[in-house]
């Protein structure tokens, strides 16, 4: 047998161990509320190369490549306990195993580590929670995917309902459309029918009602059978306390905005400050896309060597705001054609970080270049820090806040000397540290963080809706604060 058979024996034996892999995963989320995650990425309806190429690129995290012959004895230990709803990262369980000295079998270390979300301890399942969309745009559509993709057993978030104008032509139609095929994002993952007659997307069995108003203060949402729900505005038509109370309707409990909110409106970047969410608040903002990318970050390093100053230059792609060829618009710079210049215009992103961050009290400045990519911002932080460092000891310390630190959901990191933009389409982070780009000199430290300001962004806020509504689930292992 030759060194390339021996290869192709591996493969398929990994092969063999991820395919076994699946109605397991499966298993758990359908009928126990269990995501099984590795590293923080989902292995939830995952295809077996991507469950493989997901254990490969743990050597990009942890600096060595995962196997799936070492995570799926903790995936069989999981098969025997009395699981309550939870997200299990059986990559940490794997790497902590390791670490431990204890002489303990990988079932009784697994047990152990997810005590927590068994017998006694357990969660019960809450009963599902009504979501309504408003407006069904870019950030509509992707968090009508994650919605979705999220169903899981029935017991969390529910998409039920999205609001929106009337179109001319086929309308129903064309929205089904649109979320089923995305030029960025690729195919659905699943099956899509529209019931013309009842105004409905049928989405993964997920019937979810189309109702046509351009006046949130017309609709009574109890008429369509939607309760206590939480609605998410996605058209950034109101962003004060005033405008989104407009919303709060017969069947609405709560508004989540996916844009900066002005006045009291609380800012929230998970991770962050999620948790200063009164249990009565009935408004909130997600804050923008280049906010939740760089205010993990900046905490991260706060935390580690202090802030004293810093400036963010975030270079980001165009958006539907723009023009796609030159033409009138509000906007100084942004009527010029999207898909030939590069944009200067402004960013909220800096002035934000004081809502998100009230102990923070460096300044920080901001500015913004748009450029003719359709997905995919890069944000540059360049940071004078309150202690001087190197740049080994800044990536060793970025790359265990990404592995081990409540902020490993936010928080990417990435090594690979070739990186470019159109490798994080899809990234479920608020951002990725680009490793080969940091630069440190001293008490100057500066960034490069990659971030999905779609899709990234789409996945932070849905974290939000899921910490409000009770169906955010504790993690296992516990992340290291």
């Amino acid at each position: 047998m030759t060194v390339n058979d021996d290869a192709f024996t591996n493969w398929k034996c990994r092969e063999e161990i991820a395919e076994s892999m699946i109605p397991i995963i499966g298993k758990l989320h359908r009928e126990r509320d269990v995501t099984v995650l590795l590293h923080s990425r989902s292995l939830v309806n995952k295809s077996v190369v991507s469950i493989l190429k997901t254990h490969r690129f743990a050597r990009q995290i942890a600096g060595e490549e995962l196997s799936v012959t070492e995570t799926m004895p903790f995936l069989q230990a999981l098969t025997a306990l009395d699981l309550g709803p939870s997200q299990i990262d059986i990559g940490m369980l794997a790497a902590t195993y390791k670490t431990d000295d204890r002489g303990l079998s990988v079932a009784e270390f697994t047990a152990e580590a997810v005590a927590g979300a068994t017998g006694a301890n357990k969660i019960d399942r809450r009963e599902p929670r009504d979501v309504v969309l408003y407006g069904f745009g870019r950030i509509g559509r992707l968090l009508a995917r994650l919605l979705i993709e999220k169903a899981g057993s029935g017991n969390g978030l529910r998409l039920r309902a999205i609001v929106v104008r009337k179109g001319k032509g086929p309308d129903l139609v064309k929205r089904a459309s649109l979320l089923r095929r995305d030029s960025i994002h690729g195919q659905f993952q699943g099956t899509i029918t529209v019931d013309e007659a009842n105004s409905k997307i049928i989405a993964n069995g997920n019937e979810i009602k189309v109702i046509y108003s351009d006046d949130p203060t017309a609709v009574d949402y109890t008429a369509y059978g939607v309760k206590d729900a939480i609605l998410i505005d996605n058209t950034g038509r109101w962003r004060d306390r005033e405008g989104l109370s407009k919303h709060l309707r017969p069947g609405i409990d709560k508004v989540v905005l996916t844009a900066p909110g002005k006045g009291d409106v609380p800012n929230i970047v998970h991770g962050v400050n999620h948790d200063t969410i009164k249990p009565d608040e009935r408004i909130i903002s997600c804050a923008s896309c280049t906010t939740n990318a760089i205010v993990p970050p900046l905490k991260a390093m706060a935390d580690e060597y202090g802030v004293v100053r810093g400036h963010v230059e975030t270079v980001h792609s165009f958006t539907n705001d723009q023009n796609l060829l030159d033409n009138y618009h509000g906007s100084d710079r942004r009527g010029r054609s999207a898909a030939l210049n590069m944009v200067i215009t402004e960013t909220g992103a800096a002035s934000a970080v004081a809502k998100a961050l009230p102990d923070l009290k460096a300044k920080i400045t901001g500015s913004s270049v748009r450029v003719p990519v359709p997905d995919v911002s890069i944000a540059i932080l360049n940071l004078q820090l309150g202690r001087g460092a190197e740049r080994q000891e800044v990536l060793d310390y970025l790359r265990n806040v990404s592995l081990m630190s409540p902020l490993k959901r936010q928080i990417d990191f990435i090594s690979a000397p070739d990186a470019v933009s159109s490798d994080f389409i899809g990234s479920r982070h608020a951002s990725i540290v680009d490793a080969g780009a940091t630069k440190v000199d001293g008490d100057n430290a500066i960034l490069y963080l990659w971030y999905d300001n779609e899709f990234g962004y789409s996945c932070q806020v849905v974290r939000v809706v899921q910490h409000v509504s009770g169906a955010e689930y504790p993690t296992y292992p516990a992340p290291v604060a």
